[in-house]
């Protein structure tokens, strides 16, 4: 009777989570921007990207797709920050960036729960819950890239995107009292460049460092991968002619 053997290996479960985590990481900024972008073009004549902010895309007949769009971003956020603390090295008070960019993720959620809503002359305006959770997403967001800047200078795989990371996160930092006396509100001297001033910040600062993070965790996970596999336990197999 002839025995074969199956050698096979299967790729580490840690792998596979850090890596879904990255593919999270990358598509939650890329179909955000798509999908506000999308909306801009479609709402033409009624929505100015320069004077308002990507908020006020939920405001109106069609703003449920605003809503969906926060509710996509956050949950592939806290995927994201859950894989990004598996995939970096451990340090003292490491997981305050993890943390910090899972309540960013969470305060996405919270967009779409407490949206912005039309008044019946057509001003966009605040029910309750949204400018909190507007806040919240940035400077959550701000925090999480100025801990992770620390982290990734600890761990010599991410050390040379540290200070880009950190870069953003500081920038970031300094443009959210900026943006809080000096364009978002009503009577503030740049509010008709409020659109423009947020999408700055989040296209410019907040988004190509997330991603950057995303796709370093992509590449790691894909040497893991490769070096951290598990054996898959033997099997005999028997030939049906040898029995």
């Amino acid at each position: 009777m002839n025995e074969v053997k199956d050698s096979r290996v299967v790729p580490s479960t840690h792998s596979d989570l850090m890596r879904w985590a990255a593919m999270a990481g990358i598509a939650g900024p890329v179909l955000f921007t798509l999908g506000f972008l999308a909306q801009e073009q479609l709402r033409r004549g009624e929505y100015d990207p320069v004077r308002e902010v990507v908020s006020a895309l939920e405001a109106g007949t069609h703003g449920w797709i605003q809503q969906v769009n926060f509710v996509v971003l956050g949950i592939l956020t806290m995927i994201f920050a859950v894989g990004l603390h598996r995939g970096l090295a451990p340090s003292r008070a490491g997981i305050v960036g993890p943390v910090a960019l899972f309540v960013s993720g969470a305060a996405n959620v919270l967009g779409a729960i407490f949206p912005l809503r039309e008044d019946a002359a057509g001003a966009t305006y605040d029910p309750g819950g949204h400018q909190v959770a507007g806040t919240l997403f940035f400077a959550s967001s701000f925090i999480a890239l100025i801990a992770l800047s620390r982290r990734c200078a600890a761990d010599p795989r991410w050390r040379n995107i540290a200070g880009w990371v950190l870069a953003a996160g500081v920038l970031g930092a300094l443009s959210f009292p900026l943006m809080g006396a000096l364009v978002i509100p009503d009577d503030a001297a740049l509010h008709d460049w409020a659109g423009l001033a947020q999408r700055l910040i989040v296209l410019v600062l907040l988004f190509p460092a997330r991603i950057a993070l995303a796709i370093r965790l992509l590449r790691i996970s894909h040497q893991r991968g490769l070096h951290d596999q598990v054996p898959h336990v033997p099997v005999n197999v028997v030939r049906a002619d040898d029995r």
